[in-house]
């Protein structure tokens, strides 16, 4: 059984939510990974290589998920994440391109 946690709505994708959960090193990391990735290509939260306890991962991914930048689905004993390219795209287009060319520092 698969559920898909808290998705925000296209429309209600707010800069603010966004500019936040970017401000973080280790989500913008996650977010350029995806961008930089197959669309829609569904990555299990452990394979973005964040030297982070589990909880912090979590937390991580939760900020990504409820700023609308990332869906998560819980699939019995993992979680898989995919970034809402379309939806952020028509929101903010050209965002993620910008982050998608930063460089890892």
């Amino acid at each position: 059984m698969t559920s898909t946690a808290g998705l925000v709505e296209p429309g209600d994708i707010e800069l603010g939510a966004v500019l936040s959960a970017l401000a973080d090193p280790n989500r913008r990391r996650v977010v350029r990974d995806l961008v930089n990735g197959a669309d829609d290509n569904e990555r299990s939260c452990t394979s973005f290589g964040l030297d982070l306890s589990k909880s912090a991962r979590s937390h991580h991914f939760k900020v990504l998920r409820e700023a609308g930048l990332v869906r998560q689905v819980d699939r019995g004993n993992r979680s898989g994440v995919t970034l809402r390219r379309d939806d952020v795209e028509r929101r903010f287009p050209g965002l993620l391109a910008l982050i998608g060319n930063e460089s890892d520092d």
